[in-house]
């Protein structure tokens, strides 16, 4: 029995947030210039793996030693802080680190493994020949981002984008990326989780410097480990993976080295090496987009936006631009000074993975958020949800089995056309919005309930930059370029 004054309990949902209240900084508010450079160095931190990792692949396969593998390192830091700036001051600006993709690793790969250059027995020659080749494609492959935002493709494409669409894409982005988690983790277990361990502690207790305590307390504990011995009769690959000692880039590096366009020479161009990369461009493109400045510098890998950088701004709650500005200061710094910057860039990669492990899955989280938006209690919206993120884990599993099992595609000639369909259809994240989209867009179309279904009318005052008083606010270009460059 209830009276006018007794207590109702409700049982509703959590209201819809177009913002999150928990941010304690926007693109245009700063911390403190000391704080703001201290966040600055764990994002420069944080995107040090990938950079480490794309090297670590790519150059002995190019025939390349220590020596290059440093170089190449320091030129996708270079080019990395230049794309950030870049961005953060004239592209969409948006608080955000640009850098290496593991998305172009396999265009990449393929064109070094070409045949072509077998004949090159001397290493050195090999490096730069092979180096040449990917510049070629990435220059001539960069056309695609370039025309696609002058001629207002993305734009189109980002109309048919819709919160439930964007669900499986975004959430795909870091779930997709497990393989760089636990298993670069498990390889030197006593160190890897520790790290996981101290920072789930830490950035769990509200401290904004998780990753940067954590990575010192564990990496010195790595060093003590490495001097008592611990791994004196391990095998080669235990020691590479636990020691400090063993990555090879101090003593590879230069004191000072600064990167030029076309450092390598000029860059040669393959028809067949240049639709690959194109097919590498085209899934960065639904994941993020930096690529003309990789082909200039010689980068060997193309670039998109940081997933692990998207993860770091959740885990602090600080999505200042001036902190990824200084971020970007700091791998044009380190990038010149190559000694400075490969000590910091010889932290054990199981230290690395545990980062992954955390950053990803603020990545991955970020899209289950935007569900807020959606009718979850409308079948079709399940079934476009359950399709598309089941085949987007699927569908690249089907096409890496196949690789393991015969060592090539599906499709096996052209070989160019099979790497396409490799570098496609192995993005969980590309399969699964490709899906998503397609299915949204066809199903129940005319449908009275369909928009709503799928949260479009949330996004409809986001659709145009003049709809929302904050788009003036948080990405008017500087200088009043707006003026002469005004964003639709």
């Amino acid at each position: 029995m209830t009276g006018p004054g007794a207590k109702v309990d409700e049982f509703v949902p959590h209201p819809v947030k177009e913002q999150f209240p928990g941010v304690d900084y926007c693109a245009n508010s700063n911390p403190s210039w000391a704080e703001a450079i201290i966040l600055g160095f764990q994002h420069y931190l944080v995107m040090l793996g990938n950079t480490v990792i794309i090297s670590t692949i790519i150059v002995p396969q190019m025939g390349g030693g220590n020596a290059e593998k440093a170089q190449v390192q320091q030129t996708l830091l270079f080019v990395a802080g230049l794309n950030t700036l870049l961005q953060t001051w004239f592209g969409t600006r948006l608080p955000v680190v640009i850098g290496g993709s593991f998305r172009f690793l396999v265009p990449s790969l393929y064109i070094v493994l070409a045949n072509r250059y077998s004949i090159y027995i001397n290493p050195k020659t090999r490096f730069l020949e092979t180096m040449r080749g990917i510049q070629g494609a990435l220059l001539i492959a960069s056309v695609i981002p370039i025309l696609a935002g002058f001629l207002g493709v993305w734009r189109i494409f980002m109309r048919l984008l819709s919160p439930l669409s964007a669900v499986p894409l975004v959430t795909l982005v870091g779930v997709g990326l497990y393989a760089q988690g636990f298993p670069l983790l498990g390889q030197c277990i006593e160190v890897g989780l520790p790290e996981l361990i101290i920072l789930i502690l830490l950035s769990q207790s509200l401290d904004r410097y998780a990753v940067l305590i954590s990575v010192a307390i564990v990496w010195g504990y790595a060093a003590l480990l490495t001097a008592a011995g611990a791994y004196k009769n391990a095998p080669p690959i235990t020691q590479f993976s636990c020691r400090v000692d063993r990555s090879g880039l101090i003593s590879g590096a230069s004191w000072i080295k600064f990167p030029y366009p076309f450092q390598w020479g000029r860059p040669k161009v393959n028809a067949g090496d240049t639709f690959v990369m194109m097919a590498a461009v085209f899934v960065s493109l639904i994941e993020g987009v930096s690529i003309l400045l990789d082909g200039l510098w010689g980068a060997a890998s193309g670039s998109t936006v940081s997933v692990e950088n998207v993860g770091l701004l959740a885990l602090t709650r600080v999505g200042s631009r001036r902190v990824i500005q200084i971020s970007a200061m700091f791998m044009l710094f380190f990038s010149i000074l190559g000694k400075f910057g490969a000590v910091v860039a010889s932290i054990p990669l199981p230290i690395v993975g545990a980062l992954y492990c955390v950053l990803f899955a603020y990545m991955a989280s970020g899209g289950l958020g935007l569900l807020q938006f959606c009718n979850l209690n409308s079948y079709r919206t399940k079934f476009i949800l359950g399709f598309s993120l089941f085949m987007g884990l699927s569908v690249p599993q089907y096409f890496n089995g196949y690789v393991v099992r015969t060592g090539r595609g599906p499709i096996g000639k052209p070989i160019w056309f099979d790497k396409i369909l490799l570098v496609i259809f192995t993005s969980p994240a590309t399969v699964a919005a490709i899906i998503a989209i397609f299915l949204d867009c066809t199903l129940a179309r005319k449908h009275s309930l369909t928009r709503k279904d799928s949260g479009r009318h949330w996004w409809g005052k986001f659709r145009y930059f003049d709809k929302d008083p904050r788009s003036h606010e948080f990405y008017s270009l500087p200088y009043n370029l707006s003026k002469h460059f005004p964003s639709v």
